[in-house]
């Protein structure tokens, strides 16, 4: 298993926990990520790449490995990443580039069948 499917199965694994500890809480994330995330003007993939943007600006290593394995099974190609990275170094300055290199090298992981 690859470092980042590790990372993003250890979100999954700490909202499970959530889920234990405070169900009504993780029930309603999990209803606001379903609304959140429901293909209608954008489609999932277009919102797995702003979240990855997002990820990246806010210097989230489980979301920068959950968002780009999730835009990957979403079909985003890799030149679609790298201009998602782009912009979220343009919005949040250097450090972003740290998380931005991390989500093109998760990216490639998961092309190599590290998912």
């Amino acid at each position: 298993m690859s470092d980042f499917t590790q990372r993003a199965d250890a979100v999954l694994a700490g909202l499970a926990l959530i889920r234990e500890g405070a169900p009504e809480a993780a029930k309603a994330f999990g209803a606001l990520s379903v609304a959140a995330t429901a293909s209608k003007a954008l489609d999932t993939k277009t919102k797995e790449l702003m979240a990855l943007a997002i990820g990246i600006a806010v210097h989230c290593e489980g979301c920068v490995a959950f968002h780009t394995r999730a835009a990957f099974k979403a079909g985003a190609t890799r030149q679609e990443v790298v201009e998602t990275v782009a912009l979220a170094v343009y919005m949040g300055g250097g450090p972003a580039v740290v998380y931005g290199g991390d989500a093109l090298r998760a990216f490639d992981e998961y092309g190599k069948g590290g998912q």
